[in-house]
């Protein structure tokens, strides 16, 4: 059973002093470290003034202590941010194999939902959740990179979980219009945001410049060029800003998911493209340990005019050539599978048995909050209204309500991030232990139950030291 929740008003700390006497007795910073003092007052109390700060803070500075008192305190109890590099190295050389690890995009309420993945993991004994954020999640659900991973790792204190924690960067992604428009701007910014996700532990990044593949081209090589040559130039930056004991995992992407569907061609044109790149930089450099690939699916599926989904037609034989592609050819964990959160129950048995790597689920959690009948009425009524004012423009002729919804109310995440993270707390819990539920089933289908001691057998982080901010040094 969950702890009650406070509200979030009650969480809040105005200022860093504040949050020092809310740790007194609790936690106590020792330089660069933190020493828990009591951990049960922790769990039950502080946690969650820590990470209502560290949201909703009223300063930099404010925010900056609160996420660094929750990232210094995971260490101290056994919970450090991890990269998956290791563990899909050993799949690639055959060594690990039978499972397909679960890749989480959460858009909202995201302390609560990582708390109800982490229950089940737990209860499963399931060794590897990749949570995740999309560079375009990022920008509408206003969650920059630290402020997520803050909300993972509390999320992890929370429930008491302990080992390696797993945060990803996805779809950290090219776009091609603003590329066409001004390619150096472009791909700065993207940069910065590979810098910006690495300082706030994102170990793992999916590297997306599958965008720019042109179709137009004669020869598939030539048509994967500027795909492969600006994913070496990328992951060769991450390669230069990884922190030295650890090696980052890095996913690329040969399809643009929505598109046609990938080919071995395409991944065998990609992969030898690629790898000449990144040997240019460094021949040291380890290049990328998966990669995603389009076999028929779309991010959050295809809405019907009731709002019901249609069904996806996915081309299983495609992604198990491509995993043993991928596999046998380059030494990769294999293909990874997008947009499956909105996949019959059924079609989930076949990830692992055909030895596809990793999936990314989204938008079906999504559904699950809210069509729950624990979300308030009055608000998804808001929500909804706003979403009408705010984006009616974006509703295409022929759509009816029920679709302009389903495609956009991810779009309010971050307008009604407050009141979300405001809901009562029996609403909360109630949410929590649908998708908890949810979870413990997506776990049993991929056959993540009783990994956990495979993954920590290849998986151990390193602690990866981070200053204590001035602020909390004085004193």
């Amino acid at each position: 059973m969950t702890q009650p929740v406070q509200e979030v008003a009650a969480m809040i700390c105005e200022n860093v002093q504040q949050l020092r006497t809310a740790c007194q007795g609790i936690l106590a910073v020792r330089g660069n470290d933190v020493e828990v003092l009591d951990g049960e007052r922790l769990r039950t109390e502080l946690i969650d003034t820590l990470i209502g700060t560290a949201v909703f803070g009223p300063s930099e500075e404010t925010l900056g202590a609160a996420r660094w008192l929750i990232r210094r305190t995971a260490v101290a109890l056994g919970i450090r941010l991890a990269s998956i590099q290791p563990l899909y190295e050993a799949m690639g050389r055959g060594e690990v194999a039978g499972f397909t690890v679960p890749a989480v995009n959460i858009r909202g309420l995201t302390y609560d939902v990582v708390q109800a993945a982490l229950r089940a993991a737990m209860k499963e004994k399931v060794g590897a959740v990749l949570f995740e954020i999309a560079r375009s999640e990022i920008g509408y659900t206003y969650q920059r990179p630290a402020e997520y991973a803050a909300a993972v790792t509390a999320a992890a204190i929370k429930t008491g979980y302990r080992g390696p924690l797993f945060i990803q960067g996805d779809h950290f992604q090219v776009i091609a219009k603003r590329y066409q428009q001004d390619a150096d701007q472009e791909v700065k910014a993207l940069k910065n945001l590979i810098w910006e996700a690495l300082e706030a532990g994102f170990y793992n990044i999916d590297i997306d410049t599958s965008t720019l593949v042109d179709l137009a081209k004669t020869s598939i090589p030539e048509q994967q060029e500027l795909n492969y040559t600006l994913a070496a130039e990328l992951t060769s930056l991450i390669r230069d800003l990884e922190p030295p004991a650890l090696t980052v995992s890095v996913g690329g992407e040969i399809g643009e998911v929505g598109s046609k569907n990938s080919t071995v061609e395409e991944l065998q044109a990609f992969m030898s493209g690629y790898l000449a790149e990144l040997q240019k930089y460094d021949k040291n450099f380890k290049g990328i340990s998966k990669i995603s690939v389009q076999t028929g699916t779309t991010h959050g599926g295809v809405p019907l005019s009731d709002g019901t989904i249609a069904k996806v037609n996915l081309d299983f034989d495609t992604l198990a050539k491509l995993s043993r592609a991928a596999r046998e050819s380059f030494g990769l964990a294999g293909a990874v599978q997008h947009g499956a959160s909105t996949l019959p129950a059924a079609a989930f048995d076949q990830f692992p048995a055909i030895g596809t790597a990793e999936i990314h689920l989204a938008t079906g959690f999504q559904n699950m909050i809210f069509d729950s009948k624990y979300f308030p009425d009055e608000l998804r009524k808001r929500i909804y209204e706003d979403l009408h004012q705010a984006h009616g423009s974006e509703k295409k002729p022929g759509d009816s309500d029920e679709q302009f919804i389903y495609k956009t109310r991810k779009q309010s995440f971050g307008v009604f991030k407050r009141e979300l993270w405001q809901l009562p707390p029996e609403t909360r819990r109630a949410l929590g232990e649908e998708l908890e539920q949810q979870f413990d089933f997506l776990f049993k289908k991929l056959n993540m139950v009783n990994t956990q001691e495979t993954v920590q057998r290849h998986v151990e982080p390193p602690d990866i030291p981070v200053p204590a901010p001035p602020a909390l040094q004085a004193g």
